[in-house]
């Protein structure tokens, strides 16, 4: 069965969206239980080198990325699920940043399955430890992990451009 969680926290400066897609260690409320994400639990989703799709609210009609293509990076750090996303010129890649603009983007959110062994039961409260990574979006709407964030950023100018590659390469 695939799981969904998402995230918030937006800035805006231009066409490239950046932050995290889930932090680690940070417990949120899921429904009648407490989750927790553990740092490494998407480490073999990411070193598999499975393509993995960004979408706009989970919508497969509205993909915005993938990491095949490279205009999708994932990488875990000591924070969480960091991402850089190129936002397209399409429809739903016009809309997200006008809307990341504005301010009314909800967050990020993923979809997962848990492999057998992936996740610990400590009464109410359940940890990820390993997930498999299903796909990430960007959403309009709350979020289930209200902590994590993204930021859009201008593909220009080269200082930007500088800031961003100096970011990703701290994440890898």
């Amino acid at each position: 069965m695939i799981e969904k969680r998402a995230t918030a926290g937006v800035t805006v400066n231009g066409r490239k969206l950046a932050g995290y897609i889930a932090k680690f260690d940070n417990p949120t409320r899921i429904g009648d239980f407490t989750e927790v994400i553990r740092r490494g639990a998407f480490a073999a989703s990411l070193s598999a080198g499975r393509d993995i799709l960004a979408l706009s609210d989970h919508d497969t009609s509205r993909v915005l990325g993938r990491t095949r293509s490279g205009t999708l990076t994932l990488a875990e750090d000591a924070t969480g699920l960091a991402f850089a996303l190129e936002l397209p010129d399409t429809q739903a890649g016009r809309d997200l940043a006008a809307l990341a603009e504005r301010g009314d983007l909800g967050g990020c959110s993923f979809a997962f399955n848990v492999p057998k062994g992936g996740d610990y039961w400590t009464g109410n409260t359940r940890e990820l430890r390993n997930v498999d990574l299903d796909e990430v979006s960007i959403v309009q709407s709350r979020p289930a992990y209200p902590d994590t964030e993204v930021h859009l950023r201008s593909l220009q100018p080269q200082s930007q451009l500088a800031l961003m590659r100096y970011w990703l390469d701290t994440c890898r």
